[in-house]
């Protein structure tokens, strides 16, 4: 199944014109923010080979990252570990995302969210899609986008703390990363409310 713009346009179809795909990245992580991003595309300059994120390898993700940036209206927003360990980790991505949409430079006026549960928060018209990302290019857009952003953000807190492994887990709680856990102990980027650090407290 390869994500096309049917969504959008029956959005379209129904008069609205800033079609919106918002995605995030980052829930089960033991470290790091939770990230989203909202992308608006131009339909007449669609990136080719957009899909899920997870699908696509890393230099394919870097190469539509420039493409989008070049051709859609992006905006992209996080939720802390503070916030997540506040207001749980649901809450916390939903934020993510309402801050990611309220980034864009114009409102968008329809939303297309990845999942099955829209933000409680959110006024605009929506629909939720599940497996969005393999399903509207604009949510597919929004998980490369989100996806990229928040491997930076871990790869810089890897070098302020080495040996959790996070330039290649990202945070999610691999061998490695769980015995760094054991040997070097609890950082502020870890999620205190995650199971396997609350019982390390």
């Amino acid at each position: 199944m390869k994500p096309d713009f049917e969504f959008e346009r029956a959005a379209m179809a129904q008069g609205y014109t800033r079609i919106a795909g918002v995605d995030e990245v980052g829930r089960g992580p033991l470290a790091g923010p939770v990230t989203a991003a909202a992308v608006i595309l131009d339909p007449a300059h669609i990136p080719e080979g957009l899909n899920d994120s997870k699908k696509l390898t890393k230099k394919a993700r870097e190469r539509l990252y420039d493409e989008i940036m070049e051709v859609a209206e992006v905006s992209i927003a996080h939720a802390t570990v503070e916030e997540i360990d506040g207001i749980n980790i649901l809450r916390a991505s939903h934020l993510a995302m309402m801050r990611a949409l309220e980034g864009l430079k114009t409102p968008a006026d329809y939303v297309l969210v990845d999942g099955n549960m829209l933000p409680r928060d959110l006024v605009l018209p929506a629909q939720t899609i599940i497996k969005g990302d393999s399903r509207s290019q604009s949510i597919s857009a929004a998980s490369i986008m989100a996806k990229i952003c928040r491997d930076c953000v871990m790869l810089s807190l890897a070098q302020q703390h080495p040996g959790y492994g996070w330039e290649t887990n990202m945070g999610y709680g691999s061998k490695r990363h769980i015995e760094a856990l054991q040997e070097l102990g609890v950082t502020p980027h870890h999620r205190r409310s995650f199971k396997p650090i609350y019982k390390m407290l």
